[in-house]
This record gives structure tokens, sequence and C-alpha cells, in this order.
């Protein structure tokens, strides 16, 4: 980095110290620096964890876990003034204990990060621009961020091999400090990809097809799933016999009045729910006037219902779930389609007196 002396027309080139000459460490200064400023890598992230100890059988730590607009788990692994000739496979290690963590313990990770002051699902959920926690869908893709002051050629050379050859998303930033009069400057730079190879302007084919197949998976799953439940729905006279399968992780039989009986899928769990869907203030509205019966409606299902007002939100939700169930998992579907033609049939008759009386007394139709 050079200084430009507008006076004589000239530049000077900084010092460019390390930074362990600068007294700088990789732990206390450079991971901090990052974790506070996270779109140093020219694109938006959300730290999650430092110093993530969370993986079984092991005591190795990753210095910084995030996550991307995608919903991907990004791992960043911190160097100062050298990667050694292991960081690479030190970050695949961690990118595959990573692999297996689901939506509610990647949650759970963000919330013991952030403490009590704020609410991990909200958090996430507005990060991703999805209107609840619910519609989150994350850590389909494990990618790696590396960071260094110096990179070994063997540390490169495996990066573009593993990047070229399986389609493994790894990015290397190479970081540098300069002294100008005793205040130093950082500065950044994404060696790979090249920038002429930067990924927001070059979407490669092998990556736009890999994205079609798990899309035409994922559908495709969700089809088969509620095809075969409403098939199952129309052998017991169930409300759902009469709409068609969807391709989506959810149906709904509309119970009048912009209120919806829904059921969910997902890799987790599979949940009833009453969903209200009018406007914020007439949802409102509505589940407070619900809620006075809050008793007497568990106790006629038998359940413990989770009552979610959602109250930065338009909608509500009345709910019941099932978990450590898994739509990608065939074994699972008989006792999903179980649970949904039991419970979408009880919501429906128990709270039907109750919706009935939220036309009435509050005038909503």
């Amino acid at each position: 980095m050079y200084l430009i002396d507008q006076k004589t027309n000239r530049v000077k080139k900084l010092e460019s110290p390390k930074f362990k000459e600068a007294e700088f460490e990789e732990r206390k200064n450079l991971q901090e620096w990052i974790a506070n400023e996270p779109n140093i890598f020219n694109e938006e992230l959300l730290i999650i964890q430092k110093e993530f100890d969370g993986f079984d059988s092991t005591q190795e730590r990753l210095d910084l876990l995030a996550l991307d607009k995608e919903g991907n788990l990004v791992l960043i692994e911190n160097k100062l003034d050298d990667t050694g000739r292991d960081v690479t496979w030190q970050a695949l290690k961690y990118a595959s204990y990573c692999s297996t963590l689901k939506n509610d313990q990647i949650k759970d990770i963000f919330q013991k990060y952030i403490g009590s002051t704020k609410n991990a699902e909200e958090v996430i959920s507005l990060f991703l621009n999805k209107s609840s926690f619910d519609q989150v869908d994350l850590n389909n893709e494990q990618r790696i961020i590396l960071v260094a002051g110096n990179y070994r050629k063997e540390v490169t050379s495996t990066v573009l091999w593993l990047r070229n050859k399986y389609k493994i998303n790894i990015k290397c930033f190479e970081v540098a400090l300069s002294n100008l009069n005793g205040q130093y400057i950082l500065d950044i730079e994404q060696i790979i990809p090249a920038k002429k190879e930067v990924d927001e302007y070059m979407i490669s084919i092998s990556d736009k097809n890999k994205e079609e197949i798990i899309t035409k998976a994922r559908t495709a799953k969700n089809l088969e799933f509620w095809t075969s439940f409403i098939a199952k729905c129309q052998n017991s006279n169930n409300l759902f016999a009469s709409i068609s399968p969807s391709k989506d992780s959810w149906i709904a039989k509309s119970l009048g009045n912009n209120i919806q009986l829904c059921l969910v899928v997902s890799k987790t769990f599979a949940r009833t729910e009453i969903y209200l869907n009018k406007s914020k203030i007439e949802n409102k509205k509505i589940f407070d006037f619900l809620e006075k019966f809050k008793l007497d409606i568990e106790q006629t299902l038998g359940l413990k219902l989770l009552w979610d007002r959602i109250d930065n939100r338009n909608a509500c939700r009345i709910s019941y779930q099932i978990d450590n169930v898994n739509i990608e998992n065939k074994e699972d579907w008989q006792s999903m389609i179980t649970f949904f033609n039991d419970y979408s049939l009880k919501f429906e008759q128990c709270f039907k007196p109750y919706l009935d009386q939220v036309k009435k007394v509050n005038k909503i139709e």
C-alpha cells in the first residue's frame, strides 16, 4: 500500500509489518475484527458463534461460524502470518462435523452466542427475509472461508483442486497490515477465486445444475408425500381428501374467513396448525380471543399447544408438532401421515365452535 503525497506528486510505500511484529493475535484481534465486521468478505454474513466447539468426541474449535443469505453454514478459519500446511484439512474436518446440524441446533448455537437479549429465531428469519423461522431451510451446503497473511503453495493447490474437481465452495482471503504514522490499516484481498472468477459474476453450469437437482428432488419428495397422504385421507373421509397434492412443504384447508388449517413437513418435524392469515390487527384480535379458551381447547385435545402470536409479523399460529421425523426419510412417512390424519380432524372439530364464536362476537366477516 502506498501513500500519495500531493505536493510532490509522489507515492511512498507504507511499512507493512507482520501481525505478530505489531503484537496482534489471531484469536484476540483478527477473529474479533471479522466477527464484528463480517461484511469484510464482500457479502452479508451473520456470525452465529465464535470458538465453536460443539463437535462430538473432539476438543477441536472452529474460529467462526456464520450463515450466508441462502441459509448455508459458512466456516471461517483464521491464520495470522502463515497458513501452515494443514489448514485445508482442518477446515474440511470442521465442514464435515457441521454438515449434520439441523435448524434447531443452529438456532440454539446462535441463541447461546447472542444471549437472552435477542431471539435467535427472529434474527435468523429477518436475516434470510423469511416471515417466520418455520420457513427457514438451513445448512443445505457448507462453505469455507480461509483467512491468512500468507498462503503456502500446498494450501492454494489443494483449494483449487477441491473447487475445480469437487465443486467445494472454498474462498481464500489474504490479509495484510500497513502502518501510517502509528495507525494500522488492514487490507484484505480475495485471492481464490481470482477477481475475474468471483462467484457473484460467474455461476458455473455445474452449480446451476446442482441447485436445480436439489430443488427438483425436494419438490418431488414433497409431491410424493402429499400424494400418499391425500390418498389415505380419501379412505378415511378426512377433510384434506378433496385438495390437490402440493410440491411445497405445506398444504392448507380453509376453515373460512382467511383462517386455515395447515399441515407442515420438514427435515426435523411434522406440524399441524391453525394459521391466521388476515390483516395484522384482525389476526391479533382473533388470536387473543381464542387464547381466552386456551385451557378448554388444550383439555379437549389432550395436548399442550404452542400459542405463537408472532407480534412482529402479520400472521399468528396455534400448533402442535412431532419431532425427529424427516420428510426425506420414507421410513418416517407412515408416522407423519398417521399424525396428520388424526390431528387434522381433531384440530378442525375442536376449533370450529370457537371460530364460529369469533365471527359472531368480533363481527370480523
